[in-house]
């Protein structure tokens, strides 16, 4: 692992690191802000998974989350959002798809299938990375993410119930099989096949047997993308249907931007704080 940057914040340290990862073929880079807490103590982990062509960068220069993550003693990491560089098939002028939008799935169709396995990466290899590098108590994590990324946090997590403690998403894509900005990257990744879609797509994933505890939902009525991509009454029904307790707050005015997200980035980490204590 390489250190890119480190800069104290709140008390903790904020960095940027990158490594050679096994399961994306490529280097790899991600943050992680590690609260003042953790010179003591071994601290819960809370995951954010960032939207379409974003970086880990986004959320630390907009995000707004150092103050309170450093108050309640949790560590933040933001990955990428997908493979990067150099030989790494992309489309460069479509930001739904390759560089930037990886959707956190294991692709199976090439030349995908070498590089774009972020589920992999982000349940496999660096939660392991996490563990062996920083003081993180890895029997305390929890995960959320915006528009993408929040299809990324419910899906991971309705896959792995016992290893996360909470879930939320700011504006989620919660049906990514039929919404037109992320149906023609499940093809490309995936294959025509529309079975091998369910598990990357949280309604799906409801619908064939996976429970979660509870989420909690915002969603801006204001964005642009509401209803054609993200259309979060379909999460409302399949948990509705499934019993799983879902906190769906539709925010009047707000739009999709991180002027949204950093208004009720405190709701978040007071929710996911609360459950990471327990």
């Amino acid at each position: 692992m390489k250190t890119i940057s480190t800069s104290r914040s709140h008390g903790g340290i904020q960095g940027v690191y990158s490594h050679a990862s096994s399961s994306c073929d490529c280097e790899m880079t991600f943050a992680v802000f590690v609260p003042p807490q953790a010179a003591e103590r071994a601290c819960p982990v809370l995951w954010y998974l960032s939207g379409l062509t974003c970086t880990h960068q986004n959320v630390m220069d907009k995000g707004e989350y150092r103050r309170l993550a450093a108050e309640l003693g949790l560590i933040v990491v933001c990955p990428d959002t997908s493979p990067r560089g150099e030989g790494v098939p992309d489309e460069k002028d479509n930001w739904q798809f390759g560089s930037g939008a990886g959707f956190y799935l294991d692709a199976t169709q090439e030349p995908y299938a070498r590089n774009y396995r972020m589920y992999s990466y982000l349940t496999q290899e660096l939660p392991a990375l996490i563990g062996e590098h920083f003081p993180a108590d890895m029997v305390r994590q929890s995960i959320f993410g915006h528009s993408m990324g929040g299809h990324g946090a419910l899906t991971i997590a309705l896959k792995h119930p016992q290893r996360y403690k909470s879930c939320s998403a700011f504006a989620p894509i919660v049906q990514p099989s039929t919404a037109g900005w992320s149906k023609p990257a499940l093809e490309k990744y995936l294959g025509a096949d529309e079975a091998t879609w369910r598990p990357y797509d949280a309604t799906a994933l409801i619908a064939d047997g996976h429970r979660f505890d509870a989420f909690l939902v915002d969603q801006g009525t204001a964005d642009g993308f509401l209803k054609e991509g993200l259309r979060p009454w379909l999460l409302e029904e399949a948990c509705s249907k499934a019993g799983i307790a879902l906190t769906l707050r539709m925010q009047e005015g707000y739009d999709h931007s991180y002027n949204f997200i950093s208004t009720f980035m405190d709701d978040h980490l007071a929710w996911h704080a609360e459950r990471l204590g327990k």
